[in-house]
């Protein structure tokens, strides 16, 4: 029998460039092993290539496959050195290559799109806020600037399909300072937030 949950859906990206083993699928495969904590939805795992046709292939399918009730995106970025929270993403400016040697041939995620900037309707301030008094070892920082590549890439891919309910969560690379098992506590702490908000809207 089909399960009556509501879908949260939630990627990693595969191995790109120095991120041998990309820390952000290691810690969203640690999180489908400890699970959310919450019975009431459904936990979606995917790992995504490093590659734009890729996501902007399966990042609609995954909504229309899962009608999630939240879509949760996370990267590795090599600067950061919490979680840090991406409150928008933007369309344009994609210039750097893939895995492929590929970029878009207009630098844009979505060509027609009428923003180009896009602000998630999750108050990322206050899932900070919610991860930083949880008393878990990571702590979070609120960031807008995703980056220009992949992570903002697929975030404004989601938040273009529905920016109620579309988030993107920055991890640092592995055991710098976190390991993994603390990464996907904070990021449980971090999407439970979100799961408040959404489920008030």
């Amino acid at each position: 029998m089909p399960s009556s949950k509501r879908a949260v859906v939630v990627t990693g990206f595969g191995p790109f460039g120095s991120h041998k083993v990309n820390a952000s699928s290691v810690t969203v495969k640690m999180l489908e092993e400890e699970g959310l904590g919450n019975d009431d939805v459904e936990l979606v795992v995917t790992e995504l290539p490093v590659a734009y046709r890729d996501v902007k292939d399966i990042i609609p399918w995954l909504w229309k496959k899962y009608n999630p009730l939240l879509v949760v995106h996370v990267g590795v970025s090599g600067i950061a050195t919490e979680l840090t929270l991406e409150q928008l993403a933007h369309n344009d400016g994609y210039d750097k290559h893939d895995i492929h040697g590929m970029c878009p041939s207009s630098n844009n995620c979505v060509d027609d799109a009428c923003d180009q900037i896009i602000v998630s309707g999750i108050n990322m301030e206050h899932v900070c806020q919610a991860v930083n008094s949880s008393g878990g070892a990571v702590k979070a920082v609120v960031s807008q600037d995703p980056g220009r590549y992949l992570c903002d890439f697929s975030y404004f891919t989601s938040l273009h399909i529905n920016r109620s309910c579309a988030a993107f969560v920055h991890v640092p690379p592995l055991d710098m300072p976190y390991s993994a098992k603390d990464l996907a506590e904070g990021l449980r702490q971090a999407i439970n937030a979100m799961l408040g908000q959404v489920i008030q809207q």
